[in-house]
């Protein structure tokens, strides 16, 4: 089974959020997935290497780029310090609109600095209407480190968690931030590239009542885990 089909990803809307590789996963998913497919933010993203980028304002581009190159990433220029950043925003068509004129529409819908962990503030996350699932990437290296240190937000963290910004991200606390959010239905927990962070996953997955992924798309192995500790034997290899 692909990694398309370990996290059930279908046509239409995708939305992508959390910390730990989002834009990782999406390029992954594009490689991977067999029809057309846009890539596009509600907020921003950074280009993809090898993808042609449209700011959107023209359908009819986006629909002859698909067909010509099968993948496109739809983004606008984003403020001065965002594109100083290299980052892309929202473009003038929808992920909706998007989805009229890809076979899948894969959305990152938030930021994280970079930070292996993330709660999010209240107006966070965008995801757009009509997103059949949101999948939410936890960065295994933050696990076991001070949620001062790792997760952005720390003080929203420190705040569903019940905790102190000292404290270490446990994935107890992080599942517990996980939980109060209830964002999720379906948590990627990347960067589990040794068989400690990889126990960390599944301890984290023990208590959740999501299906939960884990593994690392940089080596190209996960493993599938289920909500409350059940585990399928069935290591994946990304394509």
């Amino acid at each position: 089974m692909g990694l398309a089909g370990l996290l059930r990803v279908g046509r239409g809307v995708t939305s992508v959020i959390g910390s730990g590789g989002k834009t990782s996963l999406l390029a992954a998913l594009a490689r991977e997935l067999p029809g057309t497919v846009a890539l596009t933010t509600t907020t921003h993203v950074r280009p993809f290497a090898g993808v042609t980028t449209l700011d959107g304002s023209d359908a009819d581009s986006v629909a002859a780029t698909l067909e010509r190159e099968r993948v496109v990433c739809v983004g606008s220029p984003a403020g001065e310090k965002d594109r100083d950043a290299g980052k892309l925003a929202a473009p003038a068509l929808p992920p909706a609109a998007l989805a009229q004129l890809a076979d899948y529409v894969l959305v990152e819908a938030d930021g994280s600095r970079a930070l292996p962990l993330k709660a999010h503030a209240p107006w966070e996350p965008v995801v757009p209407a009509g997103s059949a699932q949101t999948i939410l990437v936890v960065g295994a290296s933050g696990l076991g480190r001070p949620v001062r240190e790792v997760a952005h937000r720390p003080e929203r963290f420190c705040e569903l968690a019940g905790c102190a910004p000292d404290d270490a991200a446990t994935p107890e606390l992080v599942a517990r931030v996980i939980a109060a959010e209830g964002l999720a239905t379906r948590v990627l927990v990347n960067q589990a590239d040794t068989d400690e962070l990889l126990a960390r996953a599944r301890e984290l997955a023990r208590r959740l009542d999501v299906p939960v992924t884990a593994g690392s798309l940089r080596a190209g192995r996960l493993v599938e885990l289920c909500g409350r500790g059940l585990t399928r034997s069935r290591p994946h290899r990304c394509t």
